[in-house]
């Protein structure tokens, strides 16, 4: 995430819940893969649920994107 991006969610982050709601889905996302990356081996279900982290994390990002358009106009 650019750095004019995180300022744009400080912003108006309290002010807009479904801005604040994916951020937060956003950094939760991260903290789980963290995880993960963490681990010298990963079981197979681990291998899924982090396929399934990183895709929903890339979904968020997307909609968190499209939230942030109308600030930066």
């Amino acid at each position: 995430m650019e750095e004019r991006d995180r300022k744009l969610i400080e912003q108006y982050g309290d002010t807009d819940p479904e801005l604040k709601t994916l951020w937060e889905e956003h950094m939760l996302f991260e903290r789980q893969l963290a995880k993960y990356e963490e681990k010298a081996y990963l079981t197979p279900v681990e291998e899924m649920e982090m396929k399934t982290l990183k895709k929903q994390k890339l979904e968020g990002k997307t909609k968190l994107a499209a939230a942030l358009d109308k600030y930066k106009k």
